[in-house]
């Protein structure tokens, strides 16, 4: 999941225009929402909870047991993210830190699930979204102390590239993004002598050391902002990567190769291969309608690296859907979104594309272009009816 590919977008537009769409309802899980378990805390956590009270609910619906695993990657995991950002960030006010030590952080974090666990949330989180009590800690930012954090850095410039961030444009545009990064440059350059320094610190010394004073700058900045608006702004950002990559394991395609590979003399054999192949797709998690258009041209250059030539996809009728988890058959949207909770004691979420969009298909002479490439036309996506808030029916 940590892989970072560039999207591949075909340069093909459609007929006509896809009609707006609205969300629709995913399927509830097969167990109700309850909160009925009293969390065992250590008492040894000196975080504000209360703080954050609010977030922790929204996660632990994010994560709830039953759909954990297969919302994380780009809802329960990011939200998850979020909200320890913010929970130490505004404890920050108290503790005048923007880390913990490595004792304090075993404590917070286990106190933390305790808490999402007795919300419903499921009770592998650590496992699911890698989250270790490091996490929590400075790691190899030489930077922790608020005061030291802003007498080092320009904090009003950071502040303004962040206060305000438009979720669309931030992917492209990197305006906050670029503030963080000079941020934790700075922050970093603090671990070095600088009259002394003699080239025998690793480039990925340096780049472990960078992102862990990335860290380190969120957290100043959630401890600045409304915890709802620094949960928006943390989950914008997280977007902007999560919608760069395909989160699926392709696994052997031998058998579809064999089949598929140089003219297809059978057209229903190699069908029912890919319908079996992308089947195993299905079974892993849901994922965005962005995310969707990656694995779609991911996997479509390893099958034409394997002598499948044949537009398959047209073929075969696979669509954009079919590369999501298909207890529903739904892609989520490509901006932030959360799981929702109604009167029914039912866990729900909404799909943002809801039709047989067809799965385009890689051209060999194209060069792999990013999103934000405003001459690469990607396949319209349906307009869906971002922002808007409730139930809806089909």
């Amino acid at each position: 999941m940590e892989t970072r590919r560039d999207a591949i977008f075909p340069e093909i537009s459609p007929s006509t225009s896809p009609h707006p769409l609205f969300p629709l309802l995913a399927p509830s899980p097969l167990t109700p929402f309850t909160n009925n378990t009293v969390p065992k805390l250590s008492g040894l956590c000196t975080l504000n909870f209360a703080a954050v009270e609010s977030m922790m609910s929204t996660t632990s619906i994010d994560c709830t047991s039953v759909f954990a695993q297969f919302l994380a990657n780009v809802i329960c995991c990011p939200q998850l993210e979020a909200t320890l950002v913010v929970l130490i960030g505004q404890s920050s006010k108290d503790t005048n830190t923007l880390a913990l030590n490595g004792t304090q952080a075993k404590h917070c974090l286990s106190d933390f699930e305790q808490i999402l666990v007795g919300q419903g949330a499921g009770d592998n989180l650590q496992q699911i979204c890698s989250i270790r009590p490091s996490n929590l800690t400075a790691a190899s930012c030489p930077i922790k102390d608020v005061n030291e954090f802003e007498s080092t850095i320009d904090t009003s410039e950071l502040f303004a590239a962040c206060e305000k961030i438009n979720v669309v444009n931030e992917c492209c545009d990197q305006i906050c993004q670029n503030a963080i990064s000079d941020a934790a440059r700075k922050l970093a350059l603090k671990a070095y002598d600088l009259s002394s320094m003699d080239g025998s610190h690793t480039l990925s010394d340096q780049s472990i050391r960078f992102n862990d004073c990335k860290d380190i700058v969120h957290r100043w900045l959630a401890s600045k902002l409304e915890p709802s608006r620094a949960k928006d702004i943390l989950r914008g950002l997280s977007n902007c990567h999560v919608n760069k990559v395909c989160p699926l394991v392709f696994p052997n395609m031998s058998g579809v190769t064999a089949i598929c590979r140089d003219a297809i003399k059978n057209r229903t054999a190699c069908c029912n291969e890919m319908e079996s192949y992308v089947s195993h797709l299905q079974k892993q998690s849901f994922i965005t309608n962005l995310q969707a258009l990656n694995c779609v041209a991911l996997l479509g250059r390893k099958l034409q690296k394997a002598n499948i030539t044949e537009n398959v996809y047209n073929l075969c009728r696979i669509s954009l859907k079919d590369f999501s988890l298909q207890e529903s058959g739904c892609l989520l949207p490509s901006l932030p979104s959360d799981a929702t909770f109604d009167e029914s004691s039912e866990v729900s979420f909404l799909c943002d594309l809801n039709d047989n969009i067809p799965a385009p298909w890689p051209s060999t002479s194209q060069i792999p272009a990013s999103s934000c490439n405003k001459t690469v036309k990607i396949p319209a996506l349906p307009a869906a009816a971002s922002g808007q808030s409730g139930k809806y029916a089909h």
